[in-house]
């Protein structure tokens, strides 16, 4: 069982990293601004579809490595706080990312099929290697073989990040477009958001470090 405090954490945590930008939450944005936001709810539920694949992998290795080698653990433990520090200076870094309004429809493709949207959203997820790196990295550190299978907490925790995650698109999916003029018409919007995902992966990234088996 999970502690409540530990899923607060962690459900803080996801909520904002999903609200973070970044190529997901921009592509629902802009998808949801031209297009509607049922176009970008099923973008979402692609990119949750992703996540879950991304979570039973997590759920499946990081379990044996837990039960089986110290080494292994403490090698993926080093590994992942590196790449969350990673994470953190790109996101500082990161520039304002303009947004397509309804205005701009004329220059954009034809709009695709919900079927298409959906399946656009599940391979944008899981075939992105650093979706994979960021669950490995972010989702271990918040189970504890102490507290009963391992790969049960992963899934769990997996699934309330679907959660946050769906609760947060589907938000920007229905305030497209205020939320594009907004990040179009004030840059300093998206650079503060970069910004407090960037301490947010550098408080995991410590987190993860001095993490114990």
């Amino acid at each position: 069982m999970i502690p409540l405090e530990v899923m607060a954490v962690f459900a803080l945590a996801s909520i904002a990293l999903a609200m973070s930008p970044g190529p997901d939450n921009i592509f629902v944005l802009t998808q949801s601004a031209l297009f509607g936001p049922k176009s970008g709810v099923f973008v979402t539920l692609g990119l949750c579809t992703g996540v879950a694949v991304h979570t039973t992998g997590v759920a499946l290795g990081v379990a044996a490595v837990f039960q089986n080698s110290s080494f292994a653990f403490n090698a993926l433990k080093i590994i992942g706080a590196l790449y969350l520090v990673y994470l953190a200076i790109h996101a500082w870094k990161a520039s304002a990312t303009p947004l397509k309004t309804g205005s701009d429809q004329r220059l954009s493709s034809k709009s695709l099929s919900h079927r298409q949207l959906y399946w656009r959203g599940v391979i944008m997820n899981i075939t992105n290697p650093k979706v994979a790196l960021f669950f490995l990295a972010f989702l271990p550190q918040f189970s504890d073989d102490t507290r009963g299978d391992v790969s049960v907490q992963i899934l769990t925790l997996g699934a309330m990040f679907i959660a946050c995650a769906f609760a947060v698109f589907t938000t920007l999916a229905y305030s497209a477009g205020f939320v594009a003029n907004r990040f179009n018409s004030d840059s300093n919007a998206q650079k503060y958001l970069n910004q407090l995902s960037a301490l947010v992966f550098v408080a995991l990234a410590l987190r993860l470090l001095f993490s114990t088996q």
